[in-house]
């Protein structure tokens, strides 16, 4: 008998779960969302086998409903699910990037027949919307479940196999716990990233011609700046005391970093710059890590036409696999660099190899 999955929100993520879950002879896949055109892209491009129009009462008979809208969202769904007459038992799970907020929701819960348990895939695109959905999305990726009272492990487990499609690396945590880390890592950095950008627009009007100036560095570090503001406010929102604890904390190492500037301590500014380096450097050595373990090997190309196509067509006349490449510096008219990163040393020793065999420079960093 097949089971019946209900994906609420088929955006980017909800959209790419279905297609990974799809995958499963014994996976009978129903979308929902708000908006009608949404629905027919998603049925008549097989991303979903059946869409329905009225949640929740349409997902009565799921066996499992995964609920992929943000977090305020997700938390009035969640009440109205409470109000539904459930035949069997149905195990629920959302995407929120918060998750003490729905937690907190979930464990209120009276109807007997929901088990809730907190999901939250840490994987997304530069791309936003159903049409840039993919069945990989998710690979190699952290999915974290947050179990709620209610919840066992077996049932933990039992949503484990469900999601096993989309190729993540599942770990569980503790809804405190998980708002902690994803805090520090990526929402406080979002707000960092927004501040670098109004300064420099501040900065601008000083100088007309600062944004011409704005090189690859600067366009890195503020990239996330440009993610949708409505969703990070309700990420803000749910998260806040922890943005403001990190604030906090944030302030008064730029009151220390500041003293270093002031007084020109090279030996100590020296110090400061290393350990960060040594840290950030290190955040990969582990598979256990969320930013994975590459190996980073940079080429000098000309910037000119096919010459992107022809670094990474020598690669793979080799067969080798390119995890990850950046384009920096590219100046019209001179030389700019590639990072190309690799899986493992050896493929970026290889690559290395016969680059240079080519004329190419490039360059390991040690």
């Amino acid at each position: 008998m097949k089971r019946r999955i209900v994906i609420a929100g088929l955006g980017l993520i909800g959209a790419s779960i279905a297609k990974g879950l799809a995958r499963v002879a014994d996976h009978h896949i129903i979308g929902y969302d708000i908006n009608t055109a949404t629905l027919e892209y998603a049925k008549q491009n097989n991303i979903v086998h059946e869409v329905i129009t009225e949640f929740p009462m349409d997902a009565i008979n799921a066996d499992y409903i995964i609920l992929a809208a943000p977090i305020s969202e997700t938390i009035a769904l969640l009440q109205k699910l409470d109000e539904v007459p459930f035949p069997n038992r149905v195990i629920i799970s959302d995407v929120s990037s918060v998750k003490q907020s729905v937690i907190h929701t979930a464990n209120q819960l009276k109807n007997k027949k929901i088990v809730f348990i907190g999901g939250h895939p840490m994987a997304g695109s530069h791309k936003k919307g159903i049409e840039a959905a993919k069945s990989h999305l998710f690979e190699n990726a952290i999915y974290v479940l947050t179990p709620t009272v209610n919840s066992t492990n077996n049932e933990v487990e039992e949503l484990k196999e469900i999601l096993l499609p989309t190729k993540s690396k599942f770990i569980t945590l503790n809804a405190e716990e998980h708002d902690e880390m994803t805090g520090v890592v990526s929402h406080f950095p979002h707000l960092i990233a927004s501040s670098l950008v109004h300064q420099a627009e501040h900065w601008a009007k000083t100088h007309s011609y600062l944004p011409n100036l704005a090189a690859g560095g600067f366009r890195d570090i503020t990239r996330i700046a440009s993610s949708n503001p409505t969703l990070w406010q309700d990420i803000f929102y749910h998260n806040r005391k922890k943005m403001s604890q990190l604030l906090e904390e944030w302030i008064t190492e730029m009151q220390f970093l500041k003293n270093l500037v002031d007084t020109s301590s090279k030996k100590e500014m020296i110090q400061y710059l290393d350990r960060a380096k040594n840290y950030r450097d290190g955040l990969g050595t582990s598979d256990k890590g969320i930013i994975p373990s590459y190996y980073d090997l940079y080429v000098d190309i000309r910037d000119q036409t096919g010459a992107l196509a022809e670094v990474t067509q020598l690669l793979a006349d080799e067969s080798i696999s390119i995890n990850n490449i950046q384009i920096l510096e590219i100046r019209e008219g001179i030389m700019g660099a590639l990072r190309l990163s690799f899986a493992t040393q050896q493929l970026q020793k290889s690559s290395e190899h016969i680059l240079k065999q080519q004329g190419y420079e490039t360059m390991i960093e040690k």
